[in-house]
């Protein structure tokens, strides 16, 4: 399924990273740039967009264009991309609809990730905003809770990579060199994994891996 973005960021500079990044990614498809609340209002309408993903703390947005965005398009999904967001900042754009929420200085896979997991339904959080909203007293569990249901654990291909890697027993500097990513993006994939699955430490991320045959048990014996 081909992901319709939008691009929501005053800065021209932004703008043109973020569409030269997602020019690359196949299943992604820009359909608008929008600089100010007013534009991003019409280009909703317009494109009928699956994703917005908005700096909605530059000049001319706000925390209002989300929640407008979502009175006019109930399917479309909200990622906030912004630098260092302040604890009202957050507050004020998860209360207005943002599904995800990402910093400007996070990776490019990173970046790519929050739009499609976004777009498939999903929640997704860099590191970052997850330890500014614990910082802030937002309560997590209730965020990302979904309503229980029989529909099964969705996880990504890198995702799959990351969980082996761990259960192998690699550090998160020796997972990020052998898949060429940054150990902060590794970290955010472990965070994202244990939402994913219920848990809350890395011994749980083991035990699936064990269960799933991403690792063999033979590993863990005979050590030392």
């Amino acid at each position: 399924m081909i992901v319709k973005t939008l691009l929501a960021d005053s800065s021209e500079l932004a703008l043109v990273g973020l569409r030269t990044v997602f020019e690359k990614v196949p299943r992604i498809e820009v359909v608008g740039e929008a600089r100010d609340a007013i534009e991003l209002q019409a280009l909703i309408v317009r494109t009928k967009p699956d994703v917005v993903l908005i700096d909605h703390m530059a000049e001319g947005f706000g925390a209002n264009a989300i929640r407008d965005g979502v009175r006019r398009s109930k399917r479309t999904r909200f990622v906030a991309i912004t630098p260092d967001p302040s604890p009202m900042a957050l507050r004020s754009a998860l209360r207005g609809g943002v599904t995800s929420y990402i910093k400007k200085d996070c990776g490019i896979d990173e970046i790519i990730d929050a739009v499609l997991q976004t777009a498939d339904g999903q929640k997704f959080f860099c590191g970052k905003i997850v330890e500014a909203m614990e910082r802030a007293s937002v309560d997590m569990t209730k965020l990302i809770s979904e309503p229980l249901n029989c529909e099964p654990i969705t996880l990504s291909e890198r995702e799959f990579q990351v969980i082996a890697l761990i259960a192998e027993g690699h550090s998160y500097t020796r997972i990020a060199e052998q898949l060429h990513l940054s150990a902060h993006t590794i970290t955010t994939h472990r965070k994202n994994i244990m939402q994913k699955l219920g848990v809350n430490n890395s011994a749980a991320v083991v035990m699936y891996a064990l269960k799933n045959g991403l690792v063999s048990p033979n590993k863990f014996l005979f050590n030392g």
